[in-house]
């Protein structure tokens, strides 16, 4: 085996070879660094997918319960039973502003058929 370190080469001066070591020695460093930061992020990045997997988790579960309640039957939404009771009071209304309207063009009918004696206006 062969040291690079010990073993000069015949074109390159000690202190290239010096410098060229220095050199070598930061790009593994920064290497290094950037490989722990990226592993950092990818752990993070591997807790984040485990919420988000989670959370369509839950999210599934409630669509899933949420059409089998409405499958049963058992979906009663007080806005709805509030809209049916309205709906209600205004075909009770308009039934009554229709008798009435009848009874005011009966009573008109009368009125206008029979006309009053003199004396009497």
């Amino acid at each position: 085996m062969t040291k690079k370190s010990s073993m000069k080469h015949p074109k390159m001066k000690e202190g290239q070879l010096v410098k060229g070591n220095l050199m070598l020695d930061k790009l593994v460093g920064a290497l290094i660094e950037n490989n722990i930061a990226l592993q950092h992020k990818l752990s993070d990045l591997i807790l984040d997918m485990k919420d988000l997997s989670s959370n369509v988790k839950n999210m599934v579960k409630l669509f899933t319960e949420a059409g089998e309640h409405i499958k049963k039957g058992k979906y009663e939404d007080p806005l709805i039973n509030k809209l049916d009771d309205l709906l209600e009071q205004n075909k009770n209304i308009a039934k009554g502003l229709l008798l009435l309207e009848k009874f005011v063009r009966e009573k008109s009918v009368v009125h206008t058929s029979f006309p009053k004696p003199f004396g009497e206006r």
